[in-house]
Parts: C-alpha cells; sequence; structure tokens
C-alpha cells in the first residue's frame, strides 16, 4: 500500500494522457500555448505500465485526464488495458467534451465507467467567451452520446467566476437534474499566470453558490464519496449528486488520497506544490524491470506534503498551467 507520513492511504491515480487541448479556457491556460515536445511524453506503453504498478501498489482508481484526452492518439488502447487491470476497481475520464460525441461508445466497451464532462455555461456566446475555441453544441451533442453510451455515472463540472457565469448555477443544475447528471461546481484554482481576469475578484465560494441556488433548489447533504474531493448533496426527488469543490473555503487536504502523473511523466504528490518525481526518466532506463519504477513510487510517498497554501491575492504560487497538472 502507498502511505504518505500523514497516515493517508494514496488509491487514486490521475493520469494526464497529454498537455494539449483543443480548448483555451480562460482559468486554465493562456490564450497562447507552448506544448511539450512529443519526446518527452510518455507512450502509452509507458502510461501503461506505470499504471499497473500503480495498482499493483493498492491504488484502485484511475482517472485519465489532460489537457484534453481526448486528442491524443492511442487514448481508446490505453482505456481497454488499464479497463483490464486486475485490482483496478474504477477507471473514470474528464474530458471538455468537444470530442465526446466520437468516442464515447468506444470508452465504455474499453472499460470506462464514469465520465466527467466540463460544462461552464449554456450560453453559446458565453461558452465561446470562456473556452476561446470551445462549440457548444459538440459539448452537448458529447453528453447525450455518452448518457446513451452506458456509463455508470456521467458528471458536469462547471468552474464558478463571479460575473461570468455565476447567474447560470440553478440553469446548470436543473440541467443535470433533467437528465440526471451529476455536477459539480468548482473553485478556480490559482494555477499559471493568466492576464484575461483577475482571480482575487472572480473568485466565488462554494457556499455562495450554494446560496445562489437555494430558492430554486433545497440541497440536502449526503455522505455520498465518489473517491475525489467532491462534498455532495441531492435535491429531494432526484437521483442526481449536487458537488462542490473548494480548495480555497472548504479545505479538503486532510483526507487527500491521489496523485497525479504528467503527461510527462512527473509524479505530483500535490496539485498545489512542486513536490514531484521523475518517473520517466526511471522507466526509462529500467525498460524491463519494474523494481526501481516500484520503489520510485513508494519513496515518493516521504515528499507528499501536508497540504496546498493557495493566495488568489498574490501571484500564483504555482506557474505550470492546468494542462500540464494532470486535471
Amino acid at each position: 500500500m502507498l502511505i504518505d507520513r500523514f497516515g493517508r492511504r494514496v488509491t487514486y491515480l490521475r493520469l494526464s494522457v497529454t498537455d494539449r487541448c483543443d480548448f483555451r479556457c480562460v482559468y486554465c491556460m493562456a490564450e497562447d500555448m507552448t506544448f511539450l515536445p512529443r519526446a518527452q511524453v510518455l507512450s502509452i506503453e509507458e502510461m501503461a505500465r506505470i499504471a499497473r504498478v500503480f495498482v499493483e501498489l493498492g491504488v484502485r482508481k484511475i482517472r485519465l485526464t489532460g489537457g484534453e484526452p481526448l486528442v491524443r492518439r492511442g487514448l481508446v488502447d490505453l482505456a481497454s488495458q488499464l479497463g483490464n487491470l486486475a485490482g483496478l476497481d474504477e477507471l473514470c475520464m474528464t474530458t471538455n467534451g468537444g470530442r465526446l460525441a466520437e468516442f464515447a461508445s468506444s470508452l465504455a466497451a474499453a472499460g470506462v465507467k464514469r465520465i466527467n464532462v466540463s460544462l461552464d455555461s449554456l450560453d453559446e456566446d458565453r461558452f465561446r467567451q470562456l473556452t476561446r475555441t470551445g462549440q457548444l453544441a459538440q459539448v452537448l451533442a458529447g453528453i447525450e452520446t455518452a448518457r446513451a453510451a452506458g456509463f455508470q455515472r456521467i458528471k458536469l463540472n462547471a468552474v464558478i467566476l463571479r460575473g461570468r457565469n455565476d447567474d447560470e448555477v440553478s440553469d446548470l443544475v436543473r440541467f443535470a437534474l433533467e437528465r440526471r447528471l451529476d455536477i459539480s461546481f468548482i473553485e478556480e484554482m490559482p494555477l499559471g499566470v493568466i492576464s484575461e481576469h483577475s482571480r482575487h475578484e472572480a473568485f466565488c465560494s462554494s457556499e455562495e453558490v450554494r446560496g445562489l441556488l437555494a430558492p430554486a433548489f433545497p440541497l440536502e447533504p449526503i455522505a455520498d464519496d465518489s473517491g475525489g474531493p467532491s462534498r455532495y448533496y441531492r435535491v429531494p426527488g432526484h437521483e442526481s449528486r449536487i458537488g462542490f469543490i473548494s480548495p480555497h473555503s472548504e479545505n479538503f487536504c486532510a483526507a487527500c488520497n491521489r496523485v497525479r502523473l504528467t503527461a510527462e511523466g512527473r509524479l505530483l504528490l500535490c496539485l498545489g506544490n512542486e513536490h514531484s518525481v521523475d518517473l520517466r526518466a526511471v522507466v526509462r532506463a529500467h525498460p524491463e524491470d519494474d523494481a526501481p519504477l516500484r520503489r520510485a513510487i513508494v519513496e515518493a510517498m516521504t515528499v507528499k506534503p501536508e497540504r496546498h497554501h493557495f493566495d488568489l491575492q498574490s501571484e500564483p504560487q504555482i506557474l505550470r498551467f492546468m494542462n500540464a497538472t494532470g486535471g
């Protein structure tokens, strides 16, 4: 088992298959991005090998992330390999949904059980402003295709920014309830330097979002645990879960059970810190021997920090953008 020095057991790996994305969401990256040279990115075979060793060490949930995972060639093959790993309880994926209509059925058949789709607005013009390049109609079509594909659950993710889309939170919940989807509202995370907006001025806390929902949707807290940081509520009479991911206002580090592997093979021990271990170097130096890789992963647990320390009123402490972080 993977246990850090604070007694937390790591059972969840977020695996970034690429740092590239076909959207340029304003809270995630700059409009003009430089992406990794392909030689620096892990191959599909290297990702599958690292994931297998993590499962052998007790990881029970893997989420495929990016960037946008659906732009990575070989993704379905990777999903199929991971979906067949003995000991893995759940294979999930997070996507912007732009290409989901094309891949949903293949992903479900490969063993992906749950899928998260980013949806920050239901207004076409606003959606385009927030994503810079995204087409709302494509994402909505992807959601409908995913609903028919047989995933165990589908969840929408919405990053709420004051003055940008906070007036849509009730519409987004209504959209989810009508389609029996889950939805999580996420506080913006200060990763990477952006100039499009002030993160401090745009910050909208989970408590504020719940307040905006209260007139139309009475929320009852529930004990459901999806293995991630969402704290869930339910609207009486509906099966959908309404979640809140609150890295600022309701810190969840004490229960952290996850690590992230970037597309270039850096094992990030915390979303909000730079502590990392280079697993790409290990797998390429020892292509036939898993023992050094296993040892590197176990030893990495000793540098996993206790918590992150986000500060919205200062320059970001973490200069890497969210697309380079692994979801």
